[in-house]
């Protein structure tokens, strides 16, 4: 890790207020122009700015500015980290054992039939292999594809079932479910609609024709005068 001074122009603020040090050796140590130091000297530049200690921060000590001042040619070094952050490294390819290796075109076969939606990418990541080679296998242009033999990756060692299943998902979001085919179950909105109605029950309690009942209480009545 490149060894930087953090927060140049407030380290230069300090160094101006608390030091002897000349603008120029400011200017090298905080990568800045000498006549920008001179203005934050001046009050024309860094206004506003808080001056940091740069030996409180461990970027430098009191020895290298004493012998800054006591030589106006003397250039300031900064002061080693006492805890170093390690660099970020890219991932490197997966490495396959040679022991391994001739069992790759296999795994590829086997995920490209029973995974399909797998992109040659994410084949590339799990089994450590090229698109070119994916591609022979799978247009079965390879030069050994007669002997080729379907095999779990998971079993050959090449990746874990926990990466495939990653990888698995991933693929599989955003596509869409495909259509079921042969005889499936009708869903229940339509099979209501296919159902026959049924006659509806009479209600015990629906009220009486009120016309049927005076007419036959009308004949009622005419009988018993005629028996009289």
């Amino acid at each position: 890790m490149a060894n930087t001074l953090l927060m140049p122009k407030a380290t230069a603020v300090w160094l101006v207020d608390n030091t002897a040090l000349s603008f120029e050796q400011i200017a090298q140590f905080c990568g800045l122009h000498p006549l920008e130091v001179s203005a934050i000297a001046d009050g024309e530049a860094a206004q506003g700015i808080k001056g940091m200690d740069p030996i409180m921060t461990g970027q430098l000590t009191r020895e290298e500015i004493d012998k800054g001042v006591a030589d106006p040619n003397h250039r300031l070094h900064l002061s080693d980290p006492k805890v170093r952050v390690p660099e970020s490294k890219r991932k490197a390819p997966r490495y396959t054992p040679l022991s391994k290796r001739q069992d790759r075109p296999n795994a590829i076969l086997w995920l490209v039939r029973n995974h399909p939606e797998l992109k040659d990418a994410q084949i590339s990541r799990l089994v450590g292999t090229t698109k070119s080679t994916i591609d022979q296998i799978r247009e079965r242009k390879h030069w050994n594809a007669n002997n080729l033999v379907p095999m779990d990756p998971v079993t050959l060692g090449l990746c874990s079932q926990i990466d495939l299943d990653l990888e698995v998902n991933r693929a599989s979001k955003g596509r869409e479910a495909a259509p079921p085919t042969g005889d499936t179950l009708l869903p229940a909105a339509l099979t209501e609609r296919l159902q026959p109605e049924q006659p509806k029950e009479k209600d015990e309690d629906a009220e009486l024709d009120a016309s049927a009942v005076f007419a036959k209480l009308t004949a009622l009545k005419g009988k018993t005068e005629d028996d009289e």
